[in-house]
C-alpha cells in the first residue's frame, strides 16, 4: 500500500540533502563552536554559514537571527521578551485564530496581570483589519499576528498589520511558521520586529527554529546560561540541527516556484471533492491561502472518523490543527470563523507536499465520494 501524505502543516520529511548536510557534523566535525582551537573554528563556521542561509529564507540581516529550539520557543522567547521590555505597557493584542502556541502564551499574559485583545476574522477566515486598529492601544506591548493560518491556510496582510502596530508604538510579531516554505517571506517588506518560524514545516530537522529580532529591538534571553547567540540564548550550538535548517531554508527558498504545481493539484482535488460529494465546502476558499491547503468540510458525518478511513488505505491527512488531534469540539479556527456545526464536525484538512502527484491526487479524490457516503449513512443509522 503507497503511503499518500497529505498532513504537511503538521510535519514534514527531512529532505535527504539536509540529512547529509548534518551528518559530518555529528560525527568527524564534533567540535563545541566556542571553542578556540580547529574543531571548534570548524563548527563556528557551519552556524554562520547556516545563519546567512536562513536569513536569505526570511528576508532579514544574518545578525538578526537566533537560533532556536522550534517555533513554540521562538514564540515563548518573543513574548515573554515583549512583556519585560515595556513595564509601563500591558496590553498584547493577536487574533482569535492563532496557533495553541500563541493561545497558551495569551493566557501565560493573562496570569501575569496583563490584558488581552483577540482580533476577529470573516466567514473566510481573512483578518479583520477595521477591529485590529482599534484594538491597539499606546499601552500595547505587543501585536502577534500569523502569517497563514495552519488550519485553513489563509494568509493575513501582516504589512499592513505591522504599519498599524506601530503606529501607535506596539512591536509586531509574525508567526511565519506555516508560511515557510510555501510562500515567499521577507520580514523587512513585512516591517516584522520578530519573527518565528520552525525547521520541521519545511523539510528540515525536529528541534530546530528561529526567532528573528529587528536590529534595534532589545529583549532579554529566554535561555540563560552563556555568551551563544551574542548572548541572546544560552547553550552549546546544536551544530548539526543548525546545518541541517540553514540548508533546509537555502532548499525551500530556491523551490518555491514549484507550488505552482503543488496549487494545481490542490485545485484539482477541491474542484473534484466540489463536483463528486453533495454538501462539502472549502473553508477560506473566498480568501487568499497557502497554495498547498485545502479545509474541507463534509456535512454528516464526523471528521475524525473519515481521518481514520483514509488512514486505513494508507492516506495521512488531520483533521485540523495537529496540536489539537484527539479534540471532539470544533477547533477555535472553526469557531471563529463561524462555520455550522454540520459542517465544522466533519473538516478535514489536507495539506500537500511538492511530492505530491496527480495519481495520488486522483486515489485520494476517487475513494472521498465512496467514503463519505458510507460515514454518512452509518451516521443516520
Amino acid at each position: 500500500m503507497e503511503l499518500i501524505y497529505l498532513d504537511h502543516n503538521a510535519t514534514t520529511a527531512l529532505d535527504p540533502q539536509v540529512f547529509e548536510a548534518m551528518r559530518p557534523w555529528f560525527t568527524e566535525r564534533f567540535g563545541n563552536a566556542s571553542a578556540a582551537y580547529a574543531l571548534g573554528h570548524l563548527s563556528d563556521g557551519a552556524v554562520v554559514a547556516a545563519r546567512e542561509q536562513a536569513a536569505a529564507l526570511v528576508g532579514c540581516a544574518p545578525a538578526e537571527l537566533v537560533f532556536t529550539s522550534g517555533g513554540t520557543e521562538s514564540l515563548n522567547h518573543a513574548f515573554k521578551g515583549a512583556w519585560e521590555a515595556f513595564p509601563t505597557k500591558r496590553h498584547l493584542v493577536t487574533t482569535a485564530v492563532e496557533h495553541p502556541a500563541v493561545r497558551a502564551l495569551v493566557a501565560w499574559w493573562k496570569a501575569q496581570g496583563g490584558e488581552t485583545t483577540d482580533v476577529g476574522v470573516d466567514g473566510e477566515g481573512r483578518l479583520d483589519l477595521d477591529a485590529l486598529e482599534a484594538a491597539v492601544r499606546p499601552d500595547t506591548a505587543l501585536v502577534a499576528v500569523m502569517a497563514a493560518n495552519n488550519e485553513s491556510g489563509v494568509l493575513f496582510p501582516v504589512a499592513e498589520a505591522a504599519r498599524l502596530a506601530k503606529a501607535k508604538g506596539a512591536l509586531f510579531l509574525v508567526d511565519a511558521t506555516q508560511a515557510a516554505g510555501k510562500i515567499s517571506i521577507d520580514a523587512a517588506a513585512w516591517g516584522a520586529d520578530l519573527l518565528s518560524l520552525s525547521g520541521h514545516k519545511f523539510h528540515g530537522p525536529k528541534g530546530t527554529g528561529l526567532l528573528m529580532i529587528r536590529r534595534g529591538v532589545r529583549l532579554k534571553p529566554l535561555i540563560l546560561g552563556g555568551s551563544q547567540e551574542r548572548g541572546r540564548r544560552g547553550g552549546t550550538e546544536n551544530v548539526p540541527g543548525i546545518v541541517g535548517l540553514g540548508r533546509a531554508a537555502e532548499l525551500a527558498q530556491a523551490r518555491l516556484p514549484g507550488m505552482d504545481t503543488v496549487r494545481r493539484l490542490r485545485d484539482a482535488l477541491e474542484a473534484r471533492i466540489l463536483a463528486e460529494i453533495p454538501d462539502a465546502r472549502i473553508h477560506g476558499a473566498g480568501a487568499q491561502r497557502l497554495p498547498n491547503t485545502s479545509l474541507v468540510g463534509f456535512a454528516g458525518l464526523d471528521g475524525e472518523a473519515l481521518q481514520l478511513k483514509l488512514a486505513e488505505r494508507g492516506i495521512c491527512v488531520s483533521t485540523g490543527s495537529a496540536c489539537s488531534t484527539g479534540m471532539r469540539e470544533p477547533s477555535h479556527v472553526l469557531r471563529a470563523m463561524g462555520i455550522p456545526d454540520v459542517y465544522a464536525q466533519g473538516t478535514v484538512r489536507f495539506s500537500l507536499g511538492l511530492d505530491a502527484t496527480e495519481a495520488q491526487i486522483a486515489v485520494v479524490a476517487g475513494l472521498l465520494p465512496g467514503l463519505v457516503a458510507d460515514l454518512r449513512a452509518l451516521a443516520i443509522r
